[in-house]
C-alpha cells in the first residue's frame, strides 16, 4: 500500500492518505460483517469461521486511528459463549468488564469471585485460564481445531485451590459446561478433543508423568484403606493395585503386563462410564489426600496435543477429518479478502 512506502511531494502525501482512508473504510466494513456474524450466526461452521477472521485481523493503520475494538481473547471467549447458548447452556455467564472493555467468565455454581479469560500465545493458541491462580484449565487452537484440557492444572485449581472454598457437587457443576463445550466442539465442528482426566470412558489409562513407580507409594495406599470401608487389592498379575470404592466404581493403578514398557497408569471403571478419575479426587477424600501427598509420583500426565505433520499422528484417539467441503475449508484457512463470499 502506499502508506507502506516514503511519499515526500503534497500529492503524493494526500493521495497516502485518500490511499489509507479506502483501505481502513473497506477494512471497516469487513470488520462490522464478521462481528454481525460473530454476534448473530446460527450456523456454527459460520460461527467458527467467523471468529478466526477476527483473531487474525490487524486493524492498524499508518493515518487513520480504529475505533476502541475488542481483542483476539475477547473473540474466543464470545465463540465460546454463543456455542454454548446454541445448545441452550447457560452455566457459563460472560460479561464485558467496564472498566477495560475485556470479556471474562464466571460459572454460576461457584460464584463471580473466580473469573475466567482466554489468554493467546505468540502459536494462536487460546488458554482458558483461572485469574487468581492462573491456571490454564484447556488449550484452545480454533484453526486446528484442537481442544486439550491441562491435567495439572486441573488439579491445582479445583482440587487443591477450589475444593477449599466449595463444595464437591458445585466444583463439579463448575466443570460440566467445560465438558459439554469440548463435546460440542467435537460434534458441530469435527475437534478433536483430550478431556484428560475428565474423561469417563472405562477403557481410558490416565499414564502418569513418570514412568516408574514407586511400590511403597501403593503400600501406603493400603495402610490408608486399613481403616476404610474401601476395599485395596492386588491385581492378580501382581502389575498393580484395585480400589474398590461404592456404587459399583473401582480405581486401578497398574502397569500393562503386556507392554513392554510398563508404564504406570490410572484406570477408573464403574458401571455407567460416568465417572472420571478427575470425579474419584474430588469426591473421595481417602484417594485425594493420597494422591496429593505423593503427587510427584503419582501426577497425571499431558501430552500437547500438535497438528500431525506427514510422518506424525495427532495422540488422541478421536482423528482430525481428513477432508472439508468449500465451507470447512474457510473455518480451516483463512482466504483472502478477494475470495471471501456471503455464507
Amino acid at each position: 500500500m502506499s502508506n507502506n512506502r516514503i511519499v515526500t511531494s503534497p500529492s503524493e502525501r494526500v493521495q497516502a492518505l485518500s490511499d489509507s482512508f479506502k483501505d481502513v473504510l473497506s477494512l471497516g466494513q469487513k470488520y462490522v460483517d464478521l462481528l454481525d456474524r460473530l454476534a448473530q450466526t446460527k450456523d456454527t461452521k459460520d460461527l467458527l469461521a467467523a471468529t478466526i477472521k477476527l483473531t487474525k485481523m490487524d486493524l492498524a493503520n499508518a493515518f487513520v486511528n480504529f475505533p476502541p475494538h475488542y481483542k483476539a481473547a475477547d473473540y474466543f471467549l464470545i465463540f465460546m459463549d454463543r456455542l454454548l447458548k446454541m445448545h441452550g447452556d447457560t452455566a457459563v455467564n460472560v460479561t464485558e468488564n467496564e472498566l477495560n472493555h475485556e470479556f471474562e467468565a464466571t460459572m454460576a455454581s461457584i460464584g463471580n469471585e473466580a473469573i475466567f479469560k482466554f489468554e493467546i500465545d505468540s502459536r494462536g493458541e487460546a488458554a482458558f485460564t483461572e485469574q487468581s491462580q492462573h491456571e490454564p484449565l484447556f488449550y484452545l487452537s480454533l484453526e486446528d481445531k484442537l481442544m486439550q484440557f491441562n491435567n495439572r492444572a486441573l488439579v491445582n485449581y479445583f482440587i487443591i485451590y477450589a475444593l477449599n472454598q466449595h463444595t464437591d457437587l458445585e466444583l463439579r457443576d463448575a466443570v460440566k459446561p467445560l465438558i459439554d463445550f469440548a463435546k460440542y466442539l467435537q460434534q458441530d465442528l469435527d475437534f478433536t478433543i483430550d478431556l484428560g482426566i475428565l474423561a469417563t470412558a472405562n477403557d481410558r489409562r490416565f499414564m502418569l508423568d513418570k514412568p516408574d513407580l514407586p511400590l511403597t507409594v501403593i503400600d501406603r495406599l493400603f495402610v490408608a484403606t486399613a481403616d476404610e470401608d474401601y476395599m485395596l487389592m492386588n491385581l492378580p498379575r501382581n502389575n498393580g493395585a484395585e480400589l474398590i470404592l461404592d456404587q459399583g466404581t473401582k480405581l486401578d493403578i497398574a502397569f500393562d503386563p503386556d507392554d513392554y514398557s510398563q508404564e504406570w497408569a490410572f484406570l477408573v471403571e464403574d458401571p455407567d462410564e460416568q465417572v472420571s478419575f478427575f470425579d474419584v479426587l474430588l469426591h473421595y477424600e481417602l484417594v485425594r489426600k493420597w494422591y496429593l501427598a505423593d503427587r510427584d509420583s503419582l501426577a497425571v500426565r499431558t501430552d500437547h496435543m500438535e497438528i500431525a505433520d506427514d510422518e506424525e499422528t495427532v495422540p488422541d484417539s478421536n482423528s482430525l477429518a481428513e477432508d472439508h467441503s468449500d465451507d470447512e475449508a474457510e473455518v480451516i484457512a483463512e482466504k483472502d479478502d478477494s475470495e471471501e463470499t456471503d455464507e
